[in-house]
């Protein structure tokens, strides 16, 4: 089905990883030291997003006086037990085992580079991916394009020749943005 193109590449939280509970539980553990509600529909609505977008969008709506940084470095030691706890492969997965070795892969996400890695090595889905492409691997997140042209980029290929599998409206916006085709898996 994805034969055309020269290179797949996977958005991996909600995509390839069933991680979204681990985050909001995260989320809502780190919200409530600072005595902020979680808010299920807020969180859901910046899907794709870097985490450290998320943290600005908390503090802007809240009005907090606190370092996004901070809160990000609080999220990530949070979520690093409970995604090795609860994380699960979802049926996509069966596309990257169906093109292993015969198209190149990348992970594309707005997690940090180590956590993917880590995810990846965890579920022993590591060695199917010629590149991951994290959060802190680039500048400018989703819906920018930019992390799917360096996926594009390290695995040597036009963007034209690609498809983005995303399960988030940013992350969609960033496959267009780069040129690139793509499949919302929601829809699968």
């Amino acid at each position: 089905m994805y034969d055309r193109y020269d290179g797949l590449i996977f958005d991996m939280d909600g995509t390839l990883l069933d991680s979204e509970p681990a985050h909001h539980q995260a989320w809502h553990q780190v919200l409530a030291r600072h005595g902020i509600a979680f808010d299920e529909k807020v969180i859901a609505s910046l899907n794709g997003s870097s985490t450290l977008h998320i943290a600005q969008v908390i503090i802007a709506h809240h009005q907090i006086n606190i370092a996004p940084e901070l809160l990000v470095a609080e999220k990530t030691v949070a979520v690093e037990p409970l995604l090795l706890n609860m994380v699960r492969p979802l049926p996509l997965i069966a596309v990257v085992k169906a093109y292993h070795g015969h198209k190149p892969m990348a992970v594309g996400t707005g997690s940090e580079h180590q956590m993917a890695e880590s995810l990846l090595q965890h579920l022993g889905l590591d060695g199917y991916f010629d590149a991951i492409v994290g959060a802190d691997d680039v500048t400018r997140h989703k819906p920018q394009p930019d992390t799917f042209l360096r996926c594009a980029a390290l695995m040597g290929l036009s963007p034209t020749r690609c498809v983005v599998f995303e399960d988030a409206d940013f992350g969609l916006q960033a496959a267009k943005a780069a040129g690139m085709d793509a499949v919302d898996v929601r829809l699968l």
